[in-house]
């Protein structure tokens, strides 16, 4: 009876915050900037093409920027905000200390200013980074952005720390982080494929290799042949620098191979081996090792995330400078 309770109360968060997004997200469209900035998207999908192009691993970082991004007051670029004496901002918050890809926003803004001043939001830089940067493998966009979104003016470090789910959460945990974000257990399982791309540092998964339950064991839900690897990339629980791809073999390609690895009990962190404990998820993850569910499915996700809590018409304000609210 508890459990029936607990996954109603979900659903209707879910409910609840689908509402609140779809009535935020009202003023995104494609092709927003057709007429005041023609070129914007092209813009942007030369520069993040170009520097993907010398640099494999960028389509994991914007992937993951836009993520961290969006489950902190939403899709604002409130992320890109750099800290001051008085406020530190979300960007230095622990599970943010590894992002990357802020000097190519840099240059994507700049580009896009002397294009069209004050016209292009960060925010829509962000989300486009993000499936431009994928996109580059396949020559061809792999999903619609819509666009309109304005920037925040408000980032801070202890709401990063709060909001952004983590690699050690337990299934419960992070179907509460998506549903407070209007996301669906679909969502949560068809984002968590973003892994197969990128990679994982040692300290967020090495309690699992050598000290699961605190008596210097194992998890017993990870491969003991990947155990067994993982041990000799990452040596103690000490090493926080180490870093392993995600998806063995298939690190930088964007492909369902993640739920195949996750068939196989060889899902790098805690949240990925989570979504074997629940029956819909892992019959999710059974339909998403097929090519076209994946990315039919993905397309349909990312879209859904890239509309949480934006500033759309008068709300917020265009950055002139991503990395500082205008003055």
């Amino acid at each position: 009876m508890r459990s029936n309770c607990f996954y109603l109360l979900i659903l209707l968060a879910v409910s609840l915050a689908s509402f609140v997004s779809s009535s935020q997200a009202a003023g995104l469209q494609h092709n927003f900037y057709k007429k005041s900035c023609p070129k914007a998207e092209e813009i942007t999908q030369e520069i993040i093409w170009n520097h993907v192009e010398s640099n494999p691993a960028l389509p994991a970082k914007f992937l993951r920027l836009f993520f961290h991004d969006c489950f902190v007051r939403g899709c604002d670029a409130s992320v890109l905000i750099d800290s001051t004496t008085g406020n530190p901002a979300e960007k230095d918050a622990g599970p943010n200390k590894s992002l990357a890809g802020f000097e190519v926003i840099d240059k994507v803004k700049t580009a896009v200013e002397k294009a069209c001043p004050e016209t292009v939001s960060c925010a829509d830089i962000v989300a486009l980074a993000a499936r431009d940067s994928v996109s580059f493998q396949f020559k061809k966009s792999l999903w619609q952005v819509q666009t309109g979104r304005r920037d925040g003016t408000i980032s801070k470090l202890s709401e990063a720390n709060a909001s952004i789910p983590s690699p050690f959460s337990d299934f419960a945990t992070l179907v509460k982080d998506f549903s407070n974000n209007g996301l669906s257990v679909q969502d949560l399982v068809v984002l968590s494929g973003a892994h197969t791309i990128g990679v994982g540092h040692c300290n967020f998964f090495s309690k699992r290799l050598y000290n699961f339950t605190g008596k210097n064991d194992a998890d017993p839900s990870l491969s003991p042949s990947y155990a067994a690897f993982l041990k000799t990339k990452c040596t103690s629980l000490s090493d926080n620098t180490t870093k392993v791809p995600m998806d063995p073999g298939s690190s930088t390609t964007f492909d369902p191979h993640y739920y195949a690895n996750l068939k196989q009990n060889q899902g790098l962190f805690q949240s990925d081996a989570a979504l074997l404990t629940n029956s819909r998820a892992s019959n999710l993850v059974d339909k998403l090792t097929n090519s076209d569910d994946f990315f039919n499915a993905f397309k349909n996700s990312i879209k859904r995330m890239g509309q949480v809590g934006v500033l759309t018409g008068a709300a917020g304000e265009i950055r002139k400078n991503c990395r500082v609210v205008n003055s």
